[in-house]
């Protein structure tokens, strides 16, 4: 039987590098989570992890290009667990390229995860939290979307719209006891910037030590890092904090 007294959180992209990490950080704190992602075998792994114990992970695979997804994955985690009181909308994607070598398609997918998905889990979970004492939600947008880089346009206009968005929800929902932050990192030693090195033709490894060389506190984030403030501005220790985008970035500007 479900024990509906323990906390729930949402997690989406939560197969990915930061996801992964922000999951095992609720887990550890005490929490449920129903766990979010377009890779099956990646919420398989991680849900086989943190369930050694017990089943306190449920995973719910989709494409959250889909307004179904989107609003299911937020109805199953009410089924499933009883409740739902955190929702950190994590996924995202980086499309690379200025204006003339952006598409179409690249932009309208690139505003449909990384912005409209958003829109969708934030209007169904605060629809629930307003009339369950309320809730504690974040999103990920990015430092690039406070402070545009170049050869970027898609992915920092939908992460411009991420923070601005968030601080919308953070004032409009104080006051039905529902806060609302962004948290914006920079780079991170995820998968998904590793990938993103080989594609380009370069060694990961070497390209993460010369990103290391451009921080002032000497590395990029480690999924962790980001997890860490995810986490806090979920819990009480961050119950005056609401409608702000917090940049997590070693001190390090855009460009």
């Amino acid at each position: 039987m479900t024990d509906i007294g323990k906390k729930t959180a949402v997690i989406t992209g939560a197969a990915g590098g930061i996801g992964q990490a922000i999951s095992r950080q609720f887990v550890a704190n005490g929490y449920r989570v129903v766990a979010g992602d377009a890779d099956q075998a990646g919420l398989d792994r991680i849900e086989a992890e943190l369930n050694r114990t017990g089943q306190i992970v449920w995973s719910r695979a989709g494409d959250l290009s889909n307004k179904a997804y989107c609003e299911e994955l937020i109805d199953y985690s009410i089924r499933a667990t009883g409740r739902l009181d955190v929702l950190v909308n994590n996924a995202g994607i980086i499309t690379r390229g200025n204006i003339l070598e952006t598409t179409d398609e690249h932009w309208e997918r690139t505003f449909d995860i990384n912005l409209t998905a958003i829109f969708y889990t934030c209007r169904k979970a605060i629809g629930h939290m307003k009339n369950h004492g309320g809730g504690a939600i974040v999103n990920v947008s990015s430092c690039w979307g406070l402070y545009p880089g170049p050869g970027h346009a898609a992915y920092c206009s939908s992460k411009a719209a991420v923070a601005a968005f968030s601080k919308c929800l953070g004032r409009d929902h104080a006051p039905d006891g529902i806060r609302v932050n962004a948290v914006c990192p920079n780079e991170v030693n995820t998968p998904m910037i590793r990938t993103g090195f080989e594609r380009r033709g370069f060694i990961p490894d070497t390209a993460i030590a010369e990103l290391n060389k451009t921080v002032p506190l000497g590395r990029i984030a480690e999924p962790e890092d980001i997890a860490d403030v995810v986490f806090f501005l979920c819990s009480d220790a961050a119950r005056y904090i609401a409608g702000t985008a917090v940049e997590v970035n070693g001190a390090k500007p855009v460009y």
